[in-house]
């Protein structure tokens, strides 16, 4: 296993245009979003216990209110028959919306649990974190739950979640590992090199390798398909790296919380630059692409939705 720290280099191509979409409600605090069956753009509002749906065609929005009060969606993703699925974390449900707008919430089997990102499963499941308890749970599309909890190492924090190699590949946040969790429960965890790096948001890049964002190590990391590990710096100190995804050029795009910036970086660790957003402590989180070819991240702090147009 390689646990190599390689500083990264520098590629110019040129700048890409960013733009900003306000959302209509005001204290939205935009969090994960994903696109849906019908080319939009949906994200949880996490300030206003809504999901929010962004039209790129018109830049036009929809707003769905939740069941729930202060229910604080925070993990969206795309599922069977076209329905969205969200964790409410204060809410402690798993959330269902279809493209019209229909919801249908379950609730955790375990209280507090804390529910945070989402992936839809090889199984044809939904997977999700359980970060306050530090479990794995699957949800089928019927609303029957399964939690995992063996194999992933106590107050870990389990984060974001990717699909690799028929299992699923989930960031443990404080916990210094990557772990790996095939659809029967059976978790193998994979230590970073860097402590208390602070893995978040997780990509699988098209050659097969995994991607995170190193919040408090300034820095992406990119797993192999035997868990060998290569991180990369990035250049502004204190940035808080938060997102990542891969854009339709096939480089890694990230948001820089505290640096207020869009970074772009080659798969072999060579920086391409990063990017001013427009407003002022935005506070970036989630990177997105979508299918026009373009990345959007959602602006936690100003209510935005960034749009941002390669280069």
């Amino acid at each position: 296993m390689s646990d190599t720290v390689t500083r990264s280099r520098q590629r110019t191509v040129a700048a890409p245009t960013i733009r900003e979409h306000r959302i209509p409600t005001e204290g939205s605090k935009p969090y994960i979003a994903v696109e849906g069956a019908d080319g939009c753009l949906w994200f949880c509002e996490s300030g206003a216990s809504k999901i929010g749906r962004f039209d790129p065609k018109d830049s036009s929005f929809k707003e769905f209110a939740l069941p729930t009060p202060n229910a604080t969606p925070i993990g969206i993703i795309d599922g069977p028959n076209d329905d969205l699925w969200f964790a409410e974390k204060s809410g402690n449900k798993i959330g269902r919306i279809t493209l019209k707008g229909a919801i249908t919430e379950f609730p955790l089997p375990t209280p507090n649990a804390g529910p945070d990102a989402m992936m839809r499963g090889p199984d044809g499941n939904i997977w999700f974190s359980e970060t306050e308890i530090s479990q794995v749970g699957r949800v089928t599309p019927a609303g029957k739950f399964t939690e995992f909890k063996d194999g992933i190492s106590p107050g870990t924090k389990p984060l974001s979640i990717v699909v690799r190699d028929g299992a699923l590949w989930f960031s443990e946040a404080a916990g210094d590992h990557i772990g790996r969790i095939t659809v029967d429960g059976k978790v193998t965890e994979f230590p970073i090199p860097t402590k208390g790096s602070q893995p978040r948001a997780m990509c699988v890049h098209p050659d097969g390798s995994i991607w995170f964002v190193q919040t408090s190590a300034n820095g992406l990391c990119r797993i192999d398909r035997n868990g060998g590990m290569v991180e990369y710096k990035t250049p502004t100190p204190n940035a808080s790296l938060r997102g990542v995804c891969v854009g339709p050029e096939g480089d890694l795009w990230y948001t820089a919380n505290f640096a207020n910036k869009i970074g772009r970086m080659a798969p072999d660790g060579t920086l391409v630059g990063e990017y001013d957003i427009p407003t002022p402590n935005s506070g970036a989180r989630c990177i997105a692409p979508m299918s026009n070819g373009r990345l959007y991240f959602t602006q936690w702090d100003a209510g935005l939705i960034g749009e941002v147009i390669p280069g």
